[in-house]
């Protein structure tokens, strides 16, 4: 679908018309939509195979309504992600309810140049645009075109997976506007910014695990999930989330990782995010995946894939003495290895699944090191 048709499309769906059922996830199509879905659209599958949730036309205003009362007012959109998730598609449906432009970038292809590019031909006032961590990093990285294009935008929202402290870091002395998003297809995109709770969202820990209530949440699944992850409680809808989660000392909402990520290795559970957070937090790396391999003594060996940057000379056993010494002997990777790139699904998000199998293949080959 066109972008000119799917912002119709949309335009309808949000004025009470026939929901958009957007997206592909390799299965049999909707066969019943939910009554009062406006849009129907998959998750990105990042860690297994994607559902089908259903939004209704209140659960897309509400986003968008705190998502603008936060940002300061709303505005107009550049669309540099895929329409078939989330994130790309409130891009769509923000621009519209706001009654902005949509400026689109060529879908073939992501540069610094075409950006810089896209973001010159959008009309004056409020500028916003959504991004995932790697688009950010390449475009700072491509110089003053990316940064000073980033620096335009009054807001840019990132969100998909988590910012590496050095990117972080990157972004502010570019003078980047970021705000970091955390929410799912299932509370209609991004309600948690920069680790606080837009107007009318709640959240709340259950054995560590991050439960997101409000009108955002969504009708459900299409077909109905029967793991009961959708729930009412204190006259409130909820959704139970796979990630788990802290409070920090000043009130922000911390995700610290994904229960179904877990890697159990002599007899601890250990957070693969945690690990990728702390190796990418260091110089020398652009992206990092952590994976359990499986191993009959330990259980899971901690494994780390890594992409050097341009010109970087990575001493294994100094990456791994610096987790130890951080964090502990437990979340130290036992085994190691570079590669060229990380494979990854939806909105630039990890593809873990497909990198425990990457992992698994350079072992057997002895593209591994073993390291401590």
């Amino acid at each position: 679908m066109s972008h000119t048709a799917l912002v119709r499309s949309v335009e309808e769906a949000l004025a009470g018309g026939a929901p958009v059922v957007v997206g592909s996830i390799g299965a049999p199509a909707v066969q019943v939509v939910p009554n009062g879905a406006a849009l129907v659209l998959p998750t990105s599958g990042s860690t297994g195979s994607p559902k089908w949730v259903a939004l209704s036309a209140a659960n897309l205003k509400a986003s968008a309504a705190a998502s603008a009362a936060r940002l300061g007012g709303s505005g107009n959109w550049l669309l540099a992600l895929p329409t078939t998730h989330i994130a790309g598609l409130n891009v769509v449906v923000r621009a519209v309810l706001a009654g902005g432009s949509l400026t689109s970038m060529p879908p073939d292809s992501f540069t610094a140049e075409r950006f810089s590019a896209a973001a010159a031909a959008m009309p004056p006032g409020r500028r916003y645009v959504s991004l995932v961590p790697t688009q950010l990093a390449r475009l700072l990285a491509a110089g003053p075109i990316g940064a000073e294009a980033l620096a335009g935008f009054e807001a840019v929202l990132v969100g998909g997976a988590a910012i590496s402290q050095s990117l972080r870091t990157a972004a502010q002395a570019a003078g980047v506007r970021l705000v970091e998003t955390y929410g799912m297809a299932e509370t209609a995109g991004g309600c948690v910014y920069d680790g606080v709770l837009l107007d009318g969202v709640e959240a709340r820990l259950e054995r560590g695990i991050i439960e997101l209530g409000g009108p955002t949440v969504a009708l459900g699944y299409a077909p109905p999930d029967t793991g009961e992850r959708f729930f009412e409680a204190d006259g409130r809808r909820w959704f139970r989330t796979s990630d788990l989660g802290q409070w920090t000392v000043e009130g922000r909402l911390c995700p610290t990782g994904r229960i179904d990520n877990a890697i159990t290795t002599g007899g601890e559970t250990i957070s693969p995010e945690t690990v990728e957070g702390e190796l990418a937090s260091g110089i020398g790396l652009e992206e990092v995946l952590v994976v359990g391999l499986p191993d009959e003594h330990w259980g899971q060996t901690v494994t780390a894939l890594v992409v050097p940057a341009d010109g970087a000379e990575l001493d294994f056993e100094a990456l791994r003495a610096g987790v130890k010494r951080r964090l502990g002997p437990a979340y130290a990777p036992r085994w190691i290895g570079a590669v060229p790139g990380l494979p990854k699904v939806a909105e630039g998000k990890l593809d873990r699944a497909a990198g425990l199998d990457l992992a698994a293949g350079l072992r057997a080959s002895g593209r591994l090191h073993k390291v401590g």
